[in-house]
């Protein structure tokens, strides 16, 4: 019953698609088998849910490739009952010490004097008042109180009938030094339940279970750790072991290794060549299995958040292909060898949708900089844009943000004394565009953004201050000279405040640029004004004939009828946000909300932002995946856009050849929003919050723009006055003036930061 409830009470993922067949062609993998690499489900979908527990498991053959391998991290108990838990001690991943506060004990571990609630001191009716829980502290406690049982090997066999199963024997000669024999077990196991895989980090353990299940018996795989880790039973390093791959054979037909045994780091997590071990394990005849796959841990910057990426460099590089890969989210595993593999560039598009940069592949490099949109354009973007600020000296550039501290260095060159306050903009003062020159700007080192630097995520550091900022009309020449994009969509902000408060009329300056650089004919490159303000899109809109789009900032639930008509007048298409679409609470999809459907039904295409690869900028329904977070929105709610900081990820994404199957796979199939927080119990539930505005005629309406007011000539902005001839003679240090020293030294702080 317990394996039906997940099948019963939520269909997290659409299972009328049909499994799909998990063999690929032989031709096609460099696998020693030539048949695809397998999915091994690390304790089920342990990513999400409780390691071992039921839903994991049965989550995982729910959403992954129909032969997903189940893994189960085999222990004993007191009585010899073999158990599915992630650790020879309990209290990691179990509410073991509040079941029994007091049994802890002390053994020696491989040598080590370790302190714990072991298995071996419990029996099977022990455990019954024992529940599983998560066991890494970064993932959802949502699931803590599902009161998940302890499942036996039979449980998982009977219950869920994998069609894979994998045994791992970390410990075998603990339970040995304790009169408990893993080898009696699993014969004895063998009996009634189908046993695919063994693995061991131990040779003798080895050497005990030879010849014990026969010609049809399971796959043998040696369980290689760190390679200065001195292996139990022959006192040698694996690394060691690992240089001579013939002895390995004699006992195992397969070998399991951590990530950078195939694929090695640098010190600043960058990849290095990778090593030759796959092509030498498959000359000796062994199969190579690769551990320490999870979408929710960093991993080589190279790989820009997207674990997709990492899975492919591993199944399908064009050098060699690994056996099987171990995950805690075998849905992206599936998917990756699945519907990434073996595809090129240039395959064919199964899915219609524009794929937009925010400030070109701002992941990559420094946000609107040449490299930025060079990426983005070979990363195979549609549309790159620009936000356009405005330089004192009336030029037009791309920025994310009208404040340089923001963007660049500035706060560690001397032009920091620009810094002014403009509560129009910011309570908080600034370097802001307008107080500086073109020339002056252009000296200006970029700095990559790094919004997550608060869970010690930082983007491409190597790259972090590379490239160089470019002009509106440089940015528009590139991507006139580019033939894979279909245009370009500029942003533009803050018009009113330019036009009252600087003398800056940004529109004129966008359609003198546009004409200049010869975008008069709007059949070359389609071009798109977007603005978070209804007057900008209209003062646009009486000028030319450019497609306008209308940007709304706030999370809503609903729109009124007259508020589309109202956007209608001025706006040919409306980007909204994430939230709009599949509003959270605490990292949970609560539903799906109607704007997209309500906007197209008055024929306005809808493009949704912010799409970033960074698993903690997704909520926990997506898995950690940027992948499965677009297809969430593409296939599910229909979105004819998106934009993002990754367009490589997007842009890949819609060529996977699972979009053009008959079927669907349910590892490319959409989430059902809400569904996840179905399986949490009810006691564990986020509490309700208040819901999203609708939104109405009245957020739209604004009053025109303001006529340009011409500003009084006044000294250069930031120049220190003339001391009094009375005055001490200056040091050699620049005078400040304490609000001067105020309001640069939170940007100075920043921008150490940005370092």
């Amino acid at each position: 019953m317990r394996g039906l409830l997940l099948l019963c009470v939520v269909v997290l993922i659409q299972l009328l698609a049909a499994q799909t067949d998990a063999q690929g062609s032989k031709s096609k993998w460099q696998t020693l088998t030539g048949f695809s690499p397998r999915v091994i489900a690390r304790g089920g979908f342990s990513g999400l849910f409780p390691d071992s527990s039921i839903d994991a498991y049965n989550f995982a053959m729910l959403t992954s490739v129909e032969d997903v391998v189940l893994w189960c991290d085999l222990q004993l108990t007191k009585d010899g009952a073999g158990i599915c838990f992630p650790g020879l001690t309990m209290s990691n991943a179990s509410n073991i010490e509040a079941a029994y506060p007091n049994r802890t004990n002390t053994y020696l571990v491989n040598g080590v004097s370790t302190q714990g609630w072991f298995t071996i001191d419990f029996s099977l009716k022990d455990l019954n008042k024992v529940n599983l829980i998560r066991g890494i502290l970064s993932r959802s406690e949502r699931f803590d109180g599902n009161g998940y049982s302890i499942l036996t090997v039979q449980d998982v066999n009977t219950e869920l009938k994998p069609q894979g199963l994998w045994l791992n024997v970390q410990h075998e000669a603990f339970y040995a030094q304790h009169n408990l024999s893993m080898t009696t077990f699993l014969t004895t196991a063998s009996k009634t339940v189908i046993i695919d895989f063994i693995s061991s980090p131990e040779v003798n353990f080895f050497k005990k279970i030879a010849g014990r299940f026969g010609r049809e018996g399971p796959i043998f795989v040696f369980r290689f750790l760190e390679k200065e880790t001195f292996e139990p039973t022959t006192n040698r390093t694996y690394g060691s072991i690992l240089s001579n791959l013939t002895f390995v054979k004699t006992f195992a037909s397969g070998i399991l290794v951590p990530k950078s045994y195939v694929l090695p780091l640098d010190d600043k997590q960058y990849l290095l060549p990778s090593t030759s071990l796959v092509q030498d394990a498959h000359k000796a005849g062994l199969e190579v299995f690769v551990s320490g796959f999870a979408n929710d841990v960093d991993i080589a910057h190279d790989y820009s958040y997207d674990p997709v990426s990492e899975y492919l460099s591993f199944v399908d590089n064009g050098n060699f292909s690994v056996d099987g890969v171990l995950s805690d989210f075998p849905i992206s595993a599936s998917a990756s060898v699945e519907c990434f593999s073996h595809m090129g560039r240039n395959a064919t598009k199964q899915v219609d949708f524009l794929v937009i940069s925010k400030n070109g592949a701002s992941g990559d490099y420094p946000g609107c900089t040449d490299l930025a949109y060079a990426k983005a354009i070979k990363d195979g973007t549609d549309v790159i844009d620009c936000s356009v600020q405005m330089s004192s000296d009336g030029t037009p550039f791309c920025s994310s943000s009208i404040d340089l501290g923001n963007t660049t260095m500035v706060a560690q060159t001397p032009l920091r004394n620009r810094s002014t306050n403009v509560p129009e903009i910011s309570s908080l003062g600034g370097i802001y565009t307008f107080s500086l020159t073109w020339p002056e700007i252009q000296t200006l080192t970029p700095a990559i953004s790094n919004p997550y630097r608060t869970y010690n995520m930082f983007r491409n550091p190597n790259e972090r201050n590379a490239g160089k900022l470019v002009s509106l009309s440089d940015f528009l020449n590139l991507a006139k000279n580019s033939t894979s994009l279909s245009g370009v969509l500029i942003s533009v902000e803050n018009a009113a405040y330019l036009r009252e408060s600087q003398g800056l009329d940004v529109v004129k300056a966008v359609l003198g640029t546009l004409s200049e650089t010869g975008y008069t004919n709007i059949t070359t490159k389609k071009v798109m004004i977007q603005s978070t303000n209804s007057s900008v899109l209209l003062d646009f809109k009486k000028q030319s004939r450019y497609e306008t789009v209308y940007k709304v900032e706030e999370t809503i639930r609903d729109i009124l009828d007259s508020a589309i008509e109202d956007i209608k007048r001025f706006a040919s298409a409306v980007v909204i946000v994430k939230s709009s679409v599949f509003p959270d609470s605490e990292g949970f999809v609560t539903e799906q909300t109607n704007v997209v459907e309500r906007l197209q039904k008055s024929q306005l295409p809808v493009y949704v932002e912010l799409f970033q690869n960074e698993f903690v900028s997704q909520p926990y329904d997506f898995f950690s995946d940027a992948t499965v977070e677009i297809n969430s929105y593409v296939t599910g709610a229909g979105v004819n856009g998106t934009v993002t900081e990754f367009p490589f990820t997007a842009a890949r994404y819609r060529r996977n050849r699972c979009l053009g199957s008959k079927e669907t796979p349910p590892y490319m199939a959409p989430v059902q929003p809400g569904g996840l927080l179905q399986v949490v119990n009810a006691a564990s539930l986020p509490p309700a919050e208040a819901p999203n505005p609708v939104f109405t005629d009245a957020d739209v309406a604004e009053p025109p723009l303001p006529p340009v007011t011409a500003k009084a000539p006044t000294s250069t902005p930031g120049t220190p006055s003339k001391p009094s001839t009375n005055a001490p003679a200056p040091s050699g240090q620049t005078r400040l003036t304490l609000s001067l020293l105020l309001s640069v030294f939170p940007l100075a702080i920043a921008s150490l930061l940005l370092l």
